[in-house]
């Protein structure tokens, strides 16, 4: 275990580093840069601030200079934030798009997971075919689409809760409903169809012609076995769902990591663009490993020996 988690490591490095590049190149491709304004900068001042930031210097040499920095610790400075640091930018977005990421994730699961569990253990039902509409509606309708539904029902129609922001219980039900729904959907449909095909599994008969109890070979047994499927999505997602939603924070206003690479890549601030992407990519490949390493937890027949 322990090798196998260095080698995932050791590419976890390289991921990075192919990230990296790869955001590095598109930022300096895209017409534009961080000065353009309405009304345009004098060459001189515009001159002025490329030697600031080192921007008027190659691009290898940039990127050399920007890789070294972040090996130890320095994600450089937003443009757009008069110089503060990007690790402290991103460090005070974080709480808040955490806190409605794992809010959103606990609602996917509660959801999801006994949808799922219901529609296989009632099979061609009312119940299964709710969970089949269910789950083909809300992965089919885009997250902003939902919340902008959630914003005419529940603020502008019934005055309940508050069109966006950060601070409330209130302010985080509707963002984080909004964020659960497509989750929610893919989870019930593989608890679904992972449920049925362990049904269908000789240790299955064979644990229920032994005489034990249709509780204890529901949750021994199928669940057990039926939950490796579901932890494969469910990491990614949690990742996607802690580092934040880039349209749903903007969409509600809430002061997250998504809301600012979203105002970073408007401003082209090269600084939090490749911050944020280099943060993320990391949450992603974390989640990834520990997810990985869980498989041999909930099924001990996986080695990584």
């Amino acid at each position: 275990m322990l090798k196998f988690a260095a080698r995932r490591l050791l590419w976890l490095a390289v991921v990075l580093f192919a990230v990296a590049l790869i955001t590095f190149i598109l930022m300096h491709l895209v017409p534009g840069g961080p000065w353009d304004r309405d009304k345009q900068l004098a060459p001189q001042i515009v001159e002025n601030l490329n030697r600031r930031y080192g921007l008027d210097k190659p691009f290898y040499v940039q990127f050399a200079s920007y890789i070294w920095n972040a090996l130890r610790g320095d994600l450089g400075v937003s443009y757009m934030y008069q110089d503060r640091g990007v690790s402290q930018i991103i460090l005070q977005g974080l709480p808040k798009t955490a806190t409605l990421g794992v809010t959103a994730f606990v609602l996917a699961i509660a959801i999801g997971l006994p949808l799922g569990m219901a529609a296989a253990l009632r099979q061609n039902s009312a119940v299964d075919y709710a969970s089949v509409m269910f789950s083909t509606i809300f992965a089919s309708v885009p997250g902003f689409v939902l919340g902008i539904v959630l914003i005419i029902a529940f603020a502008v129609t019934l005055h309940l809760l508050p069109t966006g922001g950060w601070g409330t219980a209130g302010q985080v039900i509707m963002p984080a409903f909004a964020l659960a729904a497509l989750p929610a959907a893919y989870i019930s449909r593989v608890t679904r169809a992972s449920m049925l095909d362990v049904m269908r599994q000789d240790f299955a008969r064979t644990a229920r012609a032994k005489g034990l109890s249709e509780r204890v070979v529901l949750t021994r047994h199928i669940l057990r076995n039926a939950l490796i499927p579901v932890m494969t999505i469910t990491g990614p997602e949690l990742a996607g769902l802690v580092t934040g939603s880039f349209i749903i924070e903007t969409l509600f206003s809430v002061p997250g990591v998504g809301r600012l690479f979203v105002q970073g890549v408007f401003q082209r601030d090269y600084g939090l663009i490749m911050g944020a992407v280099l943060f993320y990519a990391a949450v992603i490949a974390f989640v990834n490993l520990a997810v990985d390493i869980l498989y041999a937890v909930v099924d001990p027949r996986i080695r990584y020996d």
